[in-house]
């Protein structure tokens, strides 16, 4: 298959390419870096984007950004941060990449734990997790030519946690992760929310 992976430059996006490069036809998209860019937050990229790489067989995104902070520090501003990037953006992958995958083809998007585990400093990134995992249930009923979209919602990875000089211990590695994408794409289901921690069914 033909898969391009957004944000495939970053901790998690970089084990999905490297698991993936191994059984299919890998195109890396990031931000700044990658074989092509792209701004999630703007519709515009996201259409010239899929223009110019063309048709594949699935779309895998391991982007988004969204604001931290407290609800006293969080301004109205804020929050659209996360609405339009990590929201929105994944969301338009599939209503704009739709007519560029291939028939029985699929979208996998990410979440986060902090979707279920909300933690101080997590009502933005709370909100747009969960705002996707109800895109995702709806989004699989209206796709057309048996198209499917999971999304995976991922724990601290523990990468992430050693950088920032956290407990690794409470993560899991992004190559573990990284299987939950690949069970996505290479599986039958669909509107699911795929827990890393859990058996995929």
């Amino acid at each position: 298959m033909r898969v391009i992976v957004i944000g495939g430059t970053g901790t998690i996006g970089s084990a999905v390419v490297k698991l993936f490069s191994t059984r299919h036809d890998v195109v890396t998209v990031g931000h700044k870096r990658g074989t092509y860019q792209v701004d999630l937050a703007s519709p515009d990229s996201i259409t010239s984007l899929f223009k110019t790489i063309g048709t594949c067989d699935a779309v895998v995104s391991t982007a988004g950004i969204a604001k931290f902070a407290s609800l006293d520090d969080l301004t109205y501003d804020d929050y659209f941060i996360g609405l339009k990037n990590k929201l929105m953006g994944q969301a338009n992958l599939v209503r704009i990449g739709r007519p560029f995958v291939t028939n029985h083809g699929s979208f996998t998007l990410t979440s986060g734990v902090l979707s279920q585990e909300p933690m101080k400093g997590s009502c933005a990134i709370s909100m747009a997790n969960a705002g996707l995992e109800g895109f995702v249930r709806a989004a699989a009923i209206d796709l057309p030519r048996s198209l499917r979209v999971n999304v995976v919602s991922p724990p601290w990875v523990t990468e992430t946690l050693i950088a920032r000089g956290m407990d690794p211990s409470i993560g899991l590695p992004a190559e573990t992760v990284a299987q939950c994408y690949l069970a996505s794409v290479e599986g039958t289901m669909t509107g699911q929310t795929i827990d890393p921690r859990k058996p995929v069914a």
